[in-house]
C-alpha cells in the first residue's frame, strides 16, 4: 500500500535498516527508530538554537507500522514551536519498502529540546533573522 499524503518538513535523515537492528519478532526494534528520530530532530534543533542543546521529552511518540530489514528509513523534521529556551520538534519517520514499491509513515512524535550553554545550562533560543 502506498500512501498518497507527503511528509512535512525537512527530509533530514536516511539510512537503512539492518539485520543487526531487529527485535525478537524480527521487525525493528522501536529504541533503533526512536534513536534516528533524535539524531534527525536534534540536527534540526541545533540548527535553529544556533548551538548546543539537549532533548529534554519525547512526546506523542506514536508506531504506526513496522519496518522491516532492507527498508530505508527517511526521517523528516520541523520545528513546530519554540519558546525562551525551547523548542519543539515535530518529526515523522517514513520508509520505502525494501521492494521499492511502497512509501509508508511508520512513526511520529514530538521532540522538546532546549537550547544550553557551554556549561549545559538553559539559554534563550536566537530570534530568527
Amino acid at each position: 500500500m502506498t500512501q498518497e499524503i507527503k511528509p512535512e518538513g525537512e527530509a533530514t535523515l536516511r539510512t537503512v535498516a539492518m539485520p543487526s537492528d531487529v527485535n525478537v519478532n524480527g521487525d525493528i526494534f522501536g529504541g533503533w527508530v526512536l534513536a534516528q528520530m533524535d539524531i534527525a530532530s536534534g540536527i534540526v534543533a541545533a540548527q535553529r538554537g544556533q548551538g548546543r542543546v539537549t532533548t529534554v521529552a519525547v512526546d506523542a511518540m506514536k508506531f504506526i507500522r513496522p519496518v522491516a530489514i532492507g527498508d530505508i528509513l527517511c526521517v523528516w523534521a520541523w520545528v513546530e514551536r519554540i519558546g525562551r529556551s525551547s523548542m519543539a520538534i515535530r518529526i515523522e519517520a517514513w520508509v520505502v519498502r525494501f521492494n521499492g514499491r511502497a512509501t509508508e509513515k511508520v512513526t511520529e512524535a514530538v521532540f522538546t529540546y532546549v537550547a544550553i550553554d557551554e556549561h549545559g545550562n538553559p539559554r534563550a533560543v536566537p530570534k530568527e533573522d
